[in-house]
């Protein structure tokens, strides 16, 4: 069914699809009353005609639609039209990481990878302490945007599908490979199974595959229940020690020695990438007299621990699985059990050897500790306080969640089955640390020592380096409540391109302002005089070559600019200079009629000859003198100096000694 042009909820335009996925197709939608791009995920039809999954997922996404972290895609709006049961969703520009993963074709840099590491195990972080369980941690669900957040998509609704007694086998598909061992035969799921998840989409970020690989999901699923992985480190030698040793902790199988939780992980995630080689991250060890081999029957019940035994080669084997190797058809039969009880989400039991009675757990969430205990007993259940911790919302002596957790049609527990609650302790105060000036991880560190999150916002600035708090909304010294969120502003540096200044020195004035405009910088010209430099040529430059400065940045560039040459005549009068002679007077002496007539312009002789003594206007240099200023010319009579003269050429084009 194609819904481009249709109009949900009276608010909701389909602009076009943009994804289809095991559970729902996503639509790109205009919200009409806030004027903005949203997702819509329209579920698919197997999903929306089983009435018990319906109200399954409405509770769910409801849920979901309360967390808020900037590494969660928001839930804007959940609804229903006719048999269209729709989520609205923040819509994100970018790629999923299993895209990337495909792409790159290879293993991704460790870097990278436990950077987006870290936005998931803090986006799981928020969940489960909200007490929701992903259950479908996988890179299909996970974005990472243009900016490089990685963002986590589909909470809640993946425990929905998996519950739903209409589950589709072929959604276990594309996720199987990221099963947890209890999610693969059916168990039950918790935060635990989240971070043997998130181990999973790390090594495959890390070695470019996943842990298990096999024909069949049902293979798959085996391999996650019964075999152990290949380190990394051994397909990928570049992987960190600790990075190493982050993903074989999330990946094991028994829940009791992975991360208890994701903020454990997220320490240690964290630590890595200060000391990626440190000897940090907790390896625990089994307990060999009360290790057990455990077989799911329900969602709550399990069987009674079997002891192991051990194979030919020493290595600890439970009874059932020595009693599976011995008996090839039962494998089988097991193998097929196995498979209906993945495609059934866990409600087929494997095996059930024991079969108390079943009894309503009821809710003690919100209650006081007293009344919990009443309520839990009444129903011939355990009561046990799991611990107390502070709570911003719940109040001290109550009840902050139980585990197994309540859930309205699927309540019923085994008999005698213990009922762990967590007790509030009321809120705790703490003092916000002054984190302005700081790096960006110090800075996180100091909040999360004082009970705190941080919420990084990242902003240019042209005063504060990149990577450092440039300020902080909620100020030093104030009191606050353990747990709230402290939102820091993180410099990224000015936002501008740095370039390097090339040398224009000798280039003419033309070129060296198209070299230096192309880096991306302001040219101001200015002119000086160097007789010895060509004209037009740039002489100097403001900012020297090779220094790196900022794009838009204003250089100036000196340029050669000779005054123009002009020319000037020079003219003697030789008679009124040596009193000339008379016709009558010495006519028999011609040598008498004659001098020596020199000219000089700022030292270069241009005249020198013999002239009569009675002319009156001799040129001398027809034009020979050129410069482009103040000339000095001296007149020479029989070499003694007659007359000087500082002659300006660019006013005078001609001048006469007399």
């Amino acid at each position: 069914m194609n819904l481009e042009g249709k109009l949900l909820g009276n608010r909701y335009e389909m602009v076009e699809k943009i994804g289809n996925g095991g559970m729902s197709t996503v639509y790109k939608a205009t919200d009409k009353v806030l004027k903005r791009n949203v997702a819509v995920k329209i579920l698919r039809d197997e999903f929306t005609t089983d009435e018990e999954f319906i109200k399954r997922f409405e509770v769910e996404a409801q849920s979901a639609a309360r967390l808020t972290h900037p590494n969660i895609v928001s839930i804007y709006d959940v609804g229903v039209e006719g048999n269209l049961y729709y989520i609205v969703m923040e819509l994100i520009q970018g790629k999923t990481l299993k895209e990337i993963i495909i792409e790159e074709r290879g293993p991704l840099p460790w870097k990278w990878s436990v950077n987006v590491a870290i936005q998931i195990a803090s986006a799981l972080e928020t969940a489960h302490k909200n007490n929701i369980i992903h259950r479908d941690i996988k890179p299909h669900n996970i974005i990472i945007t243009e900016d490089g957040i990685a963002k986590v998509t589909d909470f809640g609704i993946a425990k929905a599908v998996s519950n739903s007694t209409i589950t589709a086998f072929g959604t276990t598909i594309g996720s199987v490979h990221y099963f947890s061992p209890e999610h693969a035969r059916g168990g039950f799921t918790d935060a635990k199974s989240d971070i043997y998840s998130l181990g999973v989409v790390m090594y495959e970020m890390i070695t470019g595959r996943v842990p298990f690989d096999a024909d069949t999901p049902v293979s798959v699923a085996l391999k996650h229940m019964q075999e152990e992985p290949e380190e990394p480190i051994e397909i990928n030698p570049n992987v960190p020690v600790a990075i190493n040793k982050i993903i074989m902790k999330a990946l094991q199988k028994d829940v009791t020695l992975r991360y208890q939780s994701a903020t454990e992980m997220l320490a240690d995630l964290r630590k890595s990438l200060k000391n990626p080689d440190g000897d940090f991250v907790e390896e625990l060890e089994y307990d060999a007299t009360a290790r057990t081999q455990k077989i799911n029957t329900d969602m709550y019940g399990e069987i009674e621990d079997i002891p192991n035994s051990r194979n030919k080669s020493g290595k600890k084997e439970g009874k059932f699985k020595k009693f599976i190797k011995k008996h090839k058809v039962l494998s089988i039969i097991v193998g097929l059990i196995l498979l209906f009880s993945i495609s059934l989400g866990g409600t087929l039991a494997v095996l059930n050897l024991t079969n108390p009675a079943e009894v309503e757990m009821p809710n003690v969430v919100g209650m006081s500790k007293e009344e919990a205990q009443k309520e839990v007993e009444a129903a011939k259940l355990k009561f046990e306080i799991e611990k107390e911790e502070y709570s911003k919302d719940v109040p001290e002596g109550y009840v902050i969640s139980q585990d197994p957790t309540y859930m309205e049609r699927f309540n019923k527990v085994k008999e005698g089955s213990t009922v762990s609650v967590i007790i509030s302790k009321g809120q705790e105060k703490v003092i916000v640390p002054n984190v302005k000036g700081k790096e960006k991880e110090e800075a996180i560190r100091l909040l999360e020592e004082a009970k705190l999150k941080a919420e990084v916002i990242e902003e240019t600035s042209k005063t504060v380096k990149e990577g450092y708090v440039i300020s902080q909304e909620t100020a030093p010294d104030e009191e606050a409540v353990s747990g709230d969120t402290i939102k820091i502003h993180v410099s990224t540096g000015t936002g501008i391109k740095e370039v390097t200044v090339e040398n224009v020195v000798g280039q003419d004035e033309t070129t060296a302002k198209k070299n230096l405009e192309n880096l991306g910088l302001k040219v101001n010209v200015v002119y000086d005089e160097d007789t010895a430099k060509d004209n037009g040529v740039v002489l100097k430059q403001s900012i020297d070559s090779g220094k790196k400065v900022n794009e838009g940045t204003t250089i100036t560039i000196t340029v050669n600019k000779l005054a123009e040459k002009k020319n000037a005549t020079i003219y003697v009068n030789v008679k009124s200079l040596t009193g000339g002679y008379s016709e009558t007077e010495n006519s028999t002496e011609t040598g008498k009629k004659k001098v020596k007539l020199r000219v000089e312009a700022n030292g270069e002789t241009i005249f020198n000859q013999e002239v009569d003594k009675n002319e009156t206007q001799i040129n001398t240099g027809n034009g020979k003198v050129v410069a482009t200023g103040i000339v000095t010319v001296k007149v020479f009579i029989d070499d003694v100096k007659e007359k000087e003269k500082d002659i300006d050429i660019r006013t005078t084009t001609s001048y006469t000694f007399d």
